[in-house]
């Protein structure tokens, strides 16, 4: 592979603030351990910490790894990194390939032969899917153990004293739960980091999701005494995912769906967008998407549509994720969302999806015959007088659509607040 030009270096930052930040650091101070060869290039770049971050790029098909807390991607170390190689500064071709960027290289290959195995078909070998399985529960045995320590800490040395450390001491944390193969925690935690310094409530937040974690580490523990459905739900909170290749062929549940109500999301790394459905029988499933920086997601499906395809349902407590197993096709349009509930039942359908999966962070609900007020932030009012205050909440469009009369809503119920995905004008779901 021969060596890239400074201008494809470039055209790979996800920003201009990340390239800037790289051409600071495109100088050969700050690094060591450089190499290259056909395939990889790496190298450490000291920061402020003890230890410097390692940095491994696969330029043939382009990949990056950076051990810094970043999200973007690549970060600034990685592209620093390639600037330097591009001007043959740094990296020189090496015979031996640094033991860093070997693993990761490695792990990616392994990850491509899977990958293509379960395309072709071909078996796996038993014993090698053993002892790999083996092997990562092994790990995240350790990461839960040290979670677990540091939570005692957390609790030990006071919630006030967590609010006064720098993200570098949340993303350090977070850094182990990766390594350690237990993604799901590690994103709960760096969002932790965000919410400690910018909620009013953040003391009863931390307590709440300090309560969740530390449960999550005894259910981890007695994994072999739940069921299948609660190990899924175990497994979906420390971020073990299942392959959708597991899922694709263990059931087809026909439509028509009705799309209730759709939302995305970006925390800079990564998009996601959840599309909740109902089947004809009432089944609610949530199909997510996800997309990397500078990646477009999948094409939204419209609220209210009627959808003539199949799905399956990953494993795990009702509302499930799921996946479509066949092709889209559109059935028209619905005039309502059917039936819906008020504020306290909804409280209460979420009351018992918490029951079942305390991990769970929101409930679909469909409230019927509600008022949007536009007093702080937005909230709902149903005709029993039970309130629910709004989240991320155009209030402005919901006002001008409903002009202060009932209608019904649906939404995500998310940490005691409702965020709304659509509402039903004269014989019409509209997203707001």
């Amino acid at each position: 592979m021969g060596r890239w030009s400074e201008e494809r270096v470039i055209n790979a930052a996800p920003d201009e603030s990340s390239l800037a930040a790289a051409r600071k650091l495109a100088r050969p101070g700050p690094w060591s351990d450089s190499g290259s060869n056909d395939v990889l290039v790496w190298g450490k770049c000291q920061g402020s910490g003890k230890t410097p971050y390692q940095v491994s790029v696969d330029i043939v098909a382009p990949a990056y790894r950076c051990s810094c807390p970043s999200r973007k991607f690549p970060c600034k170390h990685a592209l620093a990194l390639l600037l330097l190689w591009a001007r043959g500064e740094a990296a020189e071709a090496s015979a031996e390939t640094a033991d860093f960027a070997q693993e990761w290289a490695g792990q990616r290959a392994e990850r491509a032969t899977a990958k293509d195995r379960r395309k072709s078909g071909e078996a796996s070998d038993p014993e090698a899917q053993a002892k790999r399985l083996a092997e990562r529960q092994a790990l995240m045995d350790a990461g839960i153990a040290d979670f677990a320590r540091w939570l005692t800490d957390l609790i030990r040395t006071g919630l006030a004293a967590a609010r006064s450390q720098p993200y570098s001491w949340w993303d350090g944390v977070a850094a182990r739960l990766v390594d350690s193969q237990l993604p799901g925690l590690a994103e709960q935690v760096r969002t932790m980091a965000s919410e400690v310094h910018g909620r009013t409530d953040w003391a009863d937040h931390l307590l709440l999701h300090a309560g969740r974690w530390w449960a999550l580490t005894k259910a981890w523990a007695a994994r072999d005494t739940l069921s299948a459905e609660e190990f899924a739900d175990v497994k979906a909170a420390v971020g073990w995912a299942t392959a959708s290749a597991d899922v694709n062929d263990t059931e087809a549940l026909p439509g028509p769906w009705l799309v209730l109500g759709a939302h995305r999301s970006d925390d800079g790394r990564l998009q996601q967008q959840r599309t909740w459905l109902r089947g004809p029988d009432g089944t609610v499933v949530v199909i997510l998407d996800f997309a990397g920086q500078g990646q477009g997601l999948a094409t939204p499906q419209l609220a209210g549509a009627l959808l003539d395809v199949t799905v399956a349902r990953y494993p795990g407590s009702p509302p499930q994720r799921a996946m479509f197993t066949s092709a889209v096709a559109s059935q028209g349009l619905a005039t309502s969302l059917g039936p819906g509930c008020t504020i306290a039942q909804a409280l209460e359908q979420q009351s018992a999806a918490v029951a079942r999966s305390p991990w769970r962070d929101r409930q679909p609900v469909l409230l019927a015959g509600v008022t949007i007020l536009p007093e702080d932030h937005g909230w709902l009012l149903d005709g029993n007088d039970n309130a629910l205050p709004l989240m991320d909440a155009p209030l402005d469009s919901l006002l001008a659509l409903t002009g202060g009369h009932p209608v019904d809503v649906f939404g995500e119920l998310e940490d005691g607040r409702l965020r709304p995905l659509t509402v039903v004008v004269d014989d019409a779901v509209v997203t707001p």
